[in-house]
C-alpha cells in the first residue's frame, strides 16, 4: 500500500503544555478521607528526584477541571508546587476513583523533565477516504490508540494513517505506521489497526 509521506510529514503535531495545575504539599499525618471531605484530592508526584516521591493535594475542582482536558499517559501537564518551589512537565499516570459514585480518590503524576524517553498513549487519526470504501466496502477500525516511546518534548498529538489507497479486502497493521523521528511503537507490530471489508 502506498503511503503519502509528504501529507503525513506536514500533519505531525506535537503536544504543547497548555494544561497547568497547582498542588500543595500534603500535611504530615493527614488522612485521605478527611482530605476529600474538606474538598482536597490526595495526589503524588514521582520521578522528579530518582525514586523519591512526594505526597501532595489539589482542590477537587482543579482535579475535575484537569480531567476534562487531560488523560492518562497522553497529556503533557505543567505542574507547579509553590510551597516546594518546584514546577515542571509531568504526565498523569493514574486516576483512582470510586467504582460507581464517580468521585475521585487519588491522582498520580510522573515528572518527565529528567527523562530521555517516556511511554505514552497516542490517538490514531485516519486521513483521506479509502478507495475500498468508495467502492462500497466497510471500514472497520480495530485500534484507536497506540502506545509509543518517545522524548517528552516529542509526544505526537496524533499518529495519522493515510487510508486513501486502502482497497477492499486489505488490512493495515501497526508495523505499517509512518512515525515521526525518535518515536517507537511499543505495541505488537503484527496487530491489525483497521480493515476494509466487503459488504
Amino acid at each position: 500500500m502506498a503511503i503519502n509521506l509528504a501529507i503525513l510529514s506536514r500533519r505531525v503535531k506535537f503536544l504543547a503544555m497548555n494544561v497547568t495545575v497547582e498542588c500543595q504539599k500534603r500535611p504530615e499525618g493527614s488522612k485521605p478521607r478527611a482530605l476529600r471531605r474538606s474538598g482536597l484530592i490526595p495526589t503524588v508526584l514521582y520521578g522528579h528526584n530518582g525514586a523519591e516521591s512526594v505526597s501532595l493535594t489539589m482542590t477537587a475542582k482543579a482535579a475535575e477541571d484537569l480531567l476534562k482536558t487531560a488523560s492518562v499517559n497522553n497529556t503533557l501537564i505543567e505542574l507547579s508546587i509553590p510551597d516546594l518551589s518546584w514546577n515542571g512537565p509531568v504526565l498523569l499516570r493514574e486516576i483512582q476513583s470510586h467504582p460507581w459514585k464517580n468521585s475521585l480518590y487519588h491522582l498520580s503524576f510522573f515528572s518527565v523533565a529528567s527523562q530521555n524517553k517516556v511511554e505514552v498513549v497516542v490517538p490514531l487519526k485516519l486521513v483521506g477516504e479509502s478507495v475500498g470504501v468508495k467502492q462500497g466496502g466497510i471500514l472497520q477500525q480495530r485500534l484507536t490508540t497506540v502506545k509509543v516511546q518517545c522524548p517528552p518534548d516529542k509526544i505526537p498529538e496524533t499518529i495519522d494513517i493515510d487510508i486513501s489507497n486502502l482497497e477492499q479486502g486489505k488490512m493495515f497493521y501497526i508495523n505499517e505506521l509512518v512515525l515521526p523521528e525518535g518515536i517507537q511503537v511499543m505495541d505488537d507490530p503484527k496487530l491489525s489497526v483497521l480493515a476494509i471489508t466487503s459488504k
